[in-house]
């Protein structure tokens, strides 16, 4: 299969931690009006979703997310539609509708309509009991303990079948812990890495739901949105796999964490105090392997845990001095 022409984009779950900076870039990269977003929450209207086309889209509802596909010409899914792993364990039932069957909506679709690609990412959460927590393979036994970590399983399977059995050009990547100065996190268990910065940045103590010496990748935003548009733009014929890359930059514990943001901010407390995501964290890998990432589509990562901190110090500082820390609100 040769690589398609991508030129018309429409990304779900836009207004996520993602998503809303993934979209901006891809605007940038490929003309506003060529980039759609869409999520059931409506944007405001002073954000970057104004700079371009917005549709409240129901990835559930196969119907409703093909007139937006055909109304715009859309020729490639970005789908970032999901329940992260903390809401997740509150509703799984409403976890496995969103993040399985929008996604099967998004597969069926693209083979209705010729699409160029779908992307969907995975996670960090497909892993689990009795496979390595250090330097994780790429091909590993996943047995997940959360809904959430089992519907991206089920996605990656999907993917992968899809490419097998229709020739869709499906592709994903294993995201571990996204760490944004722009937009906070929307219920996952690595959150905590986000809000540890903001909290130091307010010159508030911070409650940390898990222990200090527990150890995840994790990966600075910029890096996350490079990767996920040079896997969106690598060729097709020269990946081995498609929907489930590992994704690596750096591995740090919640301690290590706390200790390099006092470089920035001398006295930064910390409390620890787990709760159920601390069993969470424990069934996830605390560093992976990425080498087939690095070898099918030159996947390198740019941001350490210290260059991460100097820059999220930096922009929250400048944005807490202008009274505007808080520009979006946790979903």
């Amino acid at each position: 299969m040769g690589k398609k022409n991508i030129r018309r984009i429409l990304v779900t779950g836009s207004e996520g931690q993602i998503g809303s900076e993934l979209v901006t870039e891809l605007r940038d990269r490929f003309g506003a009006g060529n980039v759609v977003a869409s999520d059931l929450r409506t944007p405001d209207v002073t954000g970057d979703a104004a700079a371009g086309p917005f549709e409240r889209v129901d990835v559930t509802d196969r119907e409703g997310f093909g007139k937006v596909l055909q109304r715009y010409e859309i020729d490639t899914i970005v789908h970032m539609a999901a329940i992260l792993s903390a809401k997740g364990e509150r509703d799984p039932g409403l976890a496995w509708n969103v993040n399985v069957t929008g996604l099967l909506n998004a597969l069926e679709l693209a083979r209705d309509f010729d699409l160029a690609q779908v992307l969907c990412p995975s996670s960090i959460a497909v892993f689990g009991a009795g496979c390595p927590r250090e330097n994780t393979p790429q091909e590993t036994v996943l047995i997940p303990s959360t809904m959430y970590g089992i519907t991206k399983v089920a996605g990656e399977l999907l993917c992968d079948y899809y490419v097998r059995r229709f020739g869709v050009d499906a592709r994903g990547l294993r995201y571990p812990g996204i760490v944004s100065a722009e937009t906070l996190p929307g219920g996952g268990t690595t959150d905590y890495a986000v809000e540890m910065y903001y909290a130091a940045v307010e010159g508030k103590a911070y409650r940390c739901f898990v222990r200090e010496d527990t150890r995840l990748p994790m990966m600075y935003m910029p890096d996350c949105i490079k990767g996920t548009i040079d896997l969106m733009e690598a060729d097709f014929d020269g990946l081995v796999h498609h929907g489930n890359f590992n994704l690596g930059a750096m591995s740090f514990s919640a301690g290590e964490l706390a200790a390099s943001i006092r470089t920035g901010v001398p006295g930064f407390e910390v409390i620890y105090d787990p709760d159920y995501r601390q069993e969470i964290a424990e069934s996830w890998p605390t560093s992976i392997d990425d080498s087939a990432a690095r070898q099918e589509w030159g996947w390198e990562p740019s941001y350490d845990l210290r260059s991460m901190t100097k820059d999220m110090l930096e922009k929250l500082t400048a944005r807490h001095a202008e009274g505007n820390l808080y520009r979006e609100q946790p979903a």
